[in-house]
């Protein structure tokens, strides 16, 4: 299997996008509406997002976002097919958001996920991601708490010695 190859979301990508979202998100995936929004903000001179898809032999395999403002990013959604679960596809698509959240200049990068994904979690810490605190029954429906988790990015923080 070749390596998918990273490019900025398209308006012509949401339907494969939409397609993966509510294979992987069935229960609380994101309407076409809520994409198409993001998308519009993600271009020009006064961008304040970042949506990227990967793609491997002509189909959408992953997809990830963020919004700045304010020098604070937002995580908003990252999602990675099944079958390439493992393959560090997932790690590239955080690794693309942050270096998009560097350009914003962020100081603070913050999302959210699900507290029963510890595949997420293990992934948002290897990236020096720590959790702050919890969002209660975020996650509709199932009432799925979720965990709140920050990173400080690069550069912007202070050093003491």
């Amino acid at each position: 299997m070749s390596a998918a190859v990273l490019r900025e979301m398209r308006w012509w990508d949401l339907e494969p996008v939409l397609e993966l979202e509510h294979e992987l998100f069935p229960e609380d995936a994101w309407s076409p509406g809520m994409f198409w929004s993001e998308l519009a903000h993600s271009r020009g001179p006064r961008a304040t997002r970042r949506y990227v898809v990967a793609h491997t032999a002509g189909r959408i395999v992953g997809y990830a976002g963020l919004a700045a403002a304010g020098g604070l990013g937002d995580v908003q959604t990252i999602a990675v097919e099944r079958g390439q679960w493992g393959t560090g596809l997932g790690a590239r698509l955080l690794t693309d958001l942050l270096q998009h959240a560097t350009a914003f200049e962020c100081e603070e990068v913050l999302l959210e996920v699900r507290v029963d994904n510890t595949r997420a979690q293990k992934l948002y810490e290897r990236f020096g991601f720590e959790p702050i605190g919890f969002r209660r029954g975020y996650y509709q429906p199932g009432n799925i708490d979720a965990l709140v988790m920050r990173l400080t990015v690069q550069g912007t923080e202070t050093t003491d010695g």
